[in-house]
């Protein structure tokens, strides 16, 4: 399981123009249960997304298909993590 923490490197005019198509980017992997949650961050400084991947180059290769990121509008972290403890009404997610 991984995180990925993005942050804005261009102004917020620039990300509105390309939310639409980063919808779209996310979508496509929530059908291929690739994407777990995501959201953008308070303040507006950029985004998280829960991702489920077979390895960190997976989810590279995913995170490079976002308009964000070909547009050089976000920077990217990622977080590998493997969940030990969970709420029980989350167990679909971990099983």
């Amino acid at each position: 399981m991984f995180i990925v923490v993005l942050k804005y490197v261009k102004p917020l005019a620039r990300i509105d123009e390309l939310v639409s198509a980063h919808i779209e980017f996310l979508d496509r992997f929530y059908n291929q249960e690739k994407f777990i949650v995501s959201g953008r961050r308070e303040p507006r400084v950029g985004g998280v997304i829960f991702a489920s991947a077979s390895s960190e180059e997976e989810l590279w290769d995913i995170i490079k298909q976002d308009p964000f990121y070909i547009d050089g509008a976000a920077e990217y972290e990622v977080i590998e993590f493997i969940p030990s403890k969970y709420d029980s009404r989350f167990e679909c997610l971990f099983r």
